[in-house]
């Protein structure tokens, strides 16, 4: 149970979770919701693994580059809280989730192209 504890600064406010993205050049936006909740629209140049998806979820995150920063969200922020913590899990150093989630998105949204 420590991770959970260690990680206690992962989880950002709208406010610090864009101002930390928008001066981090090694930054990657995750999104981990369904392609569903998709279609309600996105954050601009985030990838989509739906955590739903189990082990395929922790699959597809293994591949992704370990010496990034990870922004991560889904709609109200529960899932990529979950989400972090598996990351962290499999050696993912510098993960952020937020607090909220797309429900709460204040910034730019695109829709994902068909």
């Amino acid at each position: 149970m420590l991770y959970l504890l260690k990680n206690n600064d992962m989880d950002l406010s709208q406010k610090d979770w864009i101002e930390k993205l928008q001066s981090d050049t090694n930054a990657i936006i995750l999104d981990v919701r369904t392609e569903d909740e998709c279609a309600d629209g996105i954050i601009p140049n985030s990838i989509n693994i739906d955590i739903y998806k189990g082990q395929g979820f922790v699959y597809k995150v293994e591949e992704l580059d370990k010496t990034k920063n990870y922004y991560v969200y889904c709609k109200a922020g529960g899932r990529s809280a979950q989400a972090c913590n598996i990351m962290n899990q499999l050696g993912f150093q510098n993960t952020y989730n937020l607090l909220g989630g797309f429900s709460q998105w204040q910034g730019e949204v695109v829709f994902p192209e068909e």
